[in-house]
């Protein structure tokens, strides 16, 4: 999947997502998430400032030392998840929170800063190369992979607390499969008895796991994030 593709996933996927919360309620906000201790309200500023990371990235000098790593290089735990990095992680989303504090404010920014985003990636050279804020140099290609995990899987997060129905794009699902399975994972869809959005959520923990369903994903040819 080129940047463009990838670019257009990241769109797609923050679109579905501001769909949702242009509809959401105060108390919707305020209800406990399944990221604790965020609330609702506080994860999806969460998402918003994650979406944010790439005109971040871009506005650093080129800086070409080190190896490149990959996407699934990316999502390892080291200090990108130490107590430090996490307090960090969760004042700031909630500072954003109480200064934005209601849905269509949310939605406005959350709009904004996606729509900058995928500007960005159209518009970049296709072999750029970046620097995450964890020290990474990433191709900006894979690091936009990231992006689309961050808001395809904080939106089954949202889903999960809001009780509604996954909002997972098409294009979201290609770029999670394509991490996480060697394959397209419709055998494993079909002896699980779920669908993509389904496999996805049961190989980052999103969903239980009965015992034969923890031997299917427990085989060759699966790749395990580190996501916090």
């Amino acid at each position: 999947m080129g940047q463009t593709a990838v670019a257009d996933a990241f769109a797609a996927e923050a679109a579905a997502l501001q769909g949702v919360v242009s509809g959401l309620t105060e108390s919707d906000l305020s209800g406990a998430s399944p990221c604790p201790p965020w609330v609702i309200g506080e994860l999806l500023c969460h998402v918003l400032i994650g979406a944010d990371r790439i005109s971040q990235a871009l506005s650093q000098p080129a800086d070409a030392s080190g190896p490149l790593i990959t996407t699934v290089q990316y999502y390892r735990p080291d200090k990108r998840f130490s107590a430090a990095t996490n307090a960090d992680r969760i004042e700031t989303a909630r500072t954003l929170a109480a200064r934005l504090g209601d849905a269509d404010a949310i939605a406005a920014e959350l709009g904004r800063r996606c729509r900058e985003s995928h500007e960005l990636l159209m518009t970049a050279p296709a072999d750029a190369a970046i620097r995450t804020r964890h020290g990474d140099r990433m191709l900006l290609t894979d690091f936009a992979r990231t992006r689309v995990v961050e808001l395809a899987l904080h939106g089954l997060d949202l889903a999960i607390g809001l009780d509604a129905r996954p909002w997972m794009t098409g294009a979201a699902e290609d770029v999670l499969i394509g991490l996480l399975l060697r394959g397209g994972g419709d055998q494993l869809c079909a002896r699980l008895n779920c669908d993509r959005v389904g496999l996805i959520a049961r190989l980052t923990g999103r969903a239980t796991l009965s015992a034969t369903g923890a031997q299917l994903l427990a085989g060759p040819g699966i790749t395990r994030l580190a996501l916090g």
